[in-house]
């Protein structure tokens, strides 16, 4: 976490990683944004100063995004050992908007906070970060999770296999499962995985298109930017220095492409907001990547990302094999 006097966040020891990871997974057009068009990874800022909690944005994801929510197969397979593999169902629970789920990649936040004598009423966006150097890209063992070169960290959905390691190493938890759908139900439905990890994926498609996230088109308040990193973090620092405002996410996690802007101190935020299952906090968070047995342990998983390509075929190979069957 930053206030306007921060430096530049560090670039992170495994970004080459990470994009190797997921190339073959996740092949990347050259993109042209609103911004214009970069090299760089692209960042969204948002200003909670501007954020009306209208909840525009989260419609406009939902429509945007429907045609790739989960389609899950019934009744689901019964997974061992019942103690370790929970099912993880909201099928039934489409129109839950008040944290992540597997059919809700953005929701809203709102927090009440006393700061300097005054109450601000603050709504937080709350979706992916799309680390810089993300851990769930970084530490999938099938490379189900990849990071683009224009800074989208995506889950290929046909590899994988719902295990959320990706929850488990992200800092904020989200990704969110659903069972009953993926590659798992080809290969060993009782005893792999149990469904597929879901998240934001920053509308890859629409900025593939030259457009922009369905998010940032809908809001009415101008609340998001999107731009090159570099002059996304500019624009942050010369507006957090003429408001007196806090930056969040420039450092998080070795940074993100995710920033807020604030009028108060997070970790203020971070007191008011609810936390919990699906509903991320505002806490400081250290690079994860940074840890040298993590470095470790990511390197010695990159082969495995190779098999990913391997597993696609063998599925398509069954979901093939088992439609002829059915024709015979």
């Amino acid at each position: 976490m930053s206030n306007k006097n921060s430096g530049i966040s560090r670039r992170s020891f495994l970004k080459g990683l990470g994009a190797a990871g997921g190339a073959v997974l996740l092949p990347v057009r050259e993109t042209a944004v609103a911004a214009g068009s970069s090299d760089e990874e692209l960042c969204t800022l948002l200003d909670l100063s501007k954020c009306i909690g209208c909840g525009e944005c989260v419609s406009a994801c939902h429509e945007a995004n429907e045609h790739k929510f989960p389609k899950p197969d019934k009744p689901y397979p019964e997974m061992y050992p019942k103690s370790r593999v929970k099912i993880e169902d909201w099928s039934g629970r489409r129109d839950v908007d008040d944290r992540l789920t597997p059919y809700n990649w953005l929701y809203i936040q709102s927090a009440e906070v006393e700061f300097n004598g005054e109450i601000h009423e603050v709504n937080i966006p709350r979706r992916c970060l799309h680390c810089r150097n993300a851990p769930c890209a970084n530490l999938c063992p099938w490379g189900a999770a990849g990071k683009q070169k224009n800074g989208i960290v995506r889950i290929n959905e046909e590899v994988c296999l719902g295990g959320a390691k990706c929850r488990a190493v992200c800092p904020w938890h989200i990704p969110q499962r659903q069972t009953g759908v993926g590659l798992y139900l080809r290969l060993l439905p009782n005893f792999a995985g149990n469904g597929v990890m879901y998240k934001c994926d920053r509308c890859y498609d629409r900025i593939a298109d030259g457009g922009i996230p369905a998010c940032i088109e809908a809001c009415p308040e101008g609340v998001q930017t999107i731009g090159p990193r570099s002059e996304i973090i500019r624009k942050a620092h010369e507006l957090a220095e003429q408001n007196n405002m806090f930056i969040y996410g420039e450092e998080e996690n070795g940074g993100t492409n995710t920033l807020y802007l604030s009028p108060v101190p997070f970790n203020l935020l971070n007191e008011a907001v609810e936390k919990g299952a699906g509903k991320p906090g505002l806490s400081p968070v250290e690079d994860s990547m940074a840890d040298e047995e993590k470095l470790a342990y990511a390197v010695g998983i990159a082969p495995f990302a190779g098999i990913a390509a391997g597993l696609i075929k063998a599925g398509n190979y069954f979901a093939s094999a088992a439609g002829r069957k059915d024709n015979d």
